[in-house]
């Protein structure tokens, strides 16, 4: 292969004028509609690539340069399939461009069998993009004979019709990723005479505890100060809750991670999310931070300094 190209891409569109050794690594997602590519676009988000869905192959390498060149982002996965009509031929040369100036690629296609996309499209109730006036069955078989010669040269192909989604994002997880996604735990204290948060996946009640409120000294302080902790974990049912409660959160967070949660909001309240739910919002956190979870601390209503 030589740095020798034609003016223009198959389609007729010009070629666009990369720099030389802009170096990065870009994935390009294409396959079979129906076989998965906005769940595995996801998950290579989740795993920190820049993802940009339904680009016209001819824009790949102009976006490679624009980002990449200037530093903001090193992994770009786009995903490039049929829709794009006439341009979807301009993608083997897009390729050949990026690999001979320096860019690392790697072809990625999804395939499914006809069974398979024809009951997903069926349950979807949406016809197949290049189904016109036809029936289903004959947009499939228009699609993989468009799409065959990217099959042959794909760098690994994933056969998802018979993968559940968390199946599909383990396979592309485990060949693409050099980490697994943390799971971020939120923490929030609330005042339940101020609602309960709505992005909250659990809810703890601690006004079982002895209310500061009421003492006068402590009254104006909040459970960041040193003078309520120690009057709310006074009483032992504080740390005994605590303990317990961060035990049952670590084991469900565990299984969390098995069914694709990337995030979790653990909401601990009070009456008036001052006192009792920050104090232990904050000790809970640390029990997390402990357990070696990522935990991000907050409290929603904490009167503001």
């Amino acid at each position: 292969m030589t740095d020798s190209f034609p003016p223009t891409y198959p389609s007729g569109i010009p070629r666009v004028n990369l720099h030389s050794g802009d170096g990065g690594e870009v994935l390009v997602l294409t396959g079979m509609s129906g076989a998965g590519r906005t769940r595995a676009a996801g998950v290579l988000g989740d795993l920190g690539w820049y993802v940009v869905d339904n680009l016209p192959p001819h824009m790949l390498g102009e976006l490679v340069t624009t980002l990449m060149v200037r530093g903001d982002a090193q992994r770009l996965a786009a995903v490039v399939d049929a829709r794009g009509g006439p341009f979807f031929g301009d993608l083997e040369s897009v390729v050949d461009d990026l690999e001979v100036r320096g860019t690392s690629v790697r072809l990625v296609f999804l395939d499914a069998d006809d069974a398979t996309l024809v009951r997903r499209f069926e349950e979807a109730r949406r016809p197949h993009p290049l189904q016109g006036e036809g029936t289903l069955l004959e947009g499939i078989h228009r699609e993989r004979e468009i799409v065959q010669p990217l099959r042959e040269d794909a760098d690994f192909v994933v056969d998802t019709s018979r993968l559940s989604v968390h199946d599909l994002r383990q396979i592309i997880g485990n060949r693409l990723a050099d980490r697994t996604p943390e799971l971020h735990v939120n923490v929030m204290s609330f005042g339940f005479k101020n609602g309960i948060p709505t992005d909250a996946d659990f809810v703890a009640d601690v006004r079982f505890l002895p209310n500061p409120h009421w003492d006068p000294a402590l009254r104006d302080l909040t459970g960041l100060d040193d003078a309520v902790k120690q009057a709310v974990f006074a009483d032992p049912g504080a740390e005994a809750f605590v303990s317990s409660y961060a035990t049952l959160i670590s084991d469900v967070l565990q299984q969390y991670r098995a069914h694709d949660r990337v995030s979790v909001t653990v909401a601990i309240g009070c009456t008036g999310g001052k006192h009792r739910s920050v104090a232990v919002a904050e000790a809970l956190g640390l029990r997390l931070t402990d357990a070696g979870h990522a935990v991000r601390v907050t409290h929603r209503d904490r009167p503001q300094v």
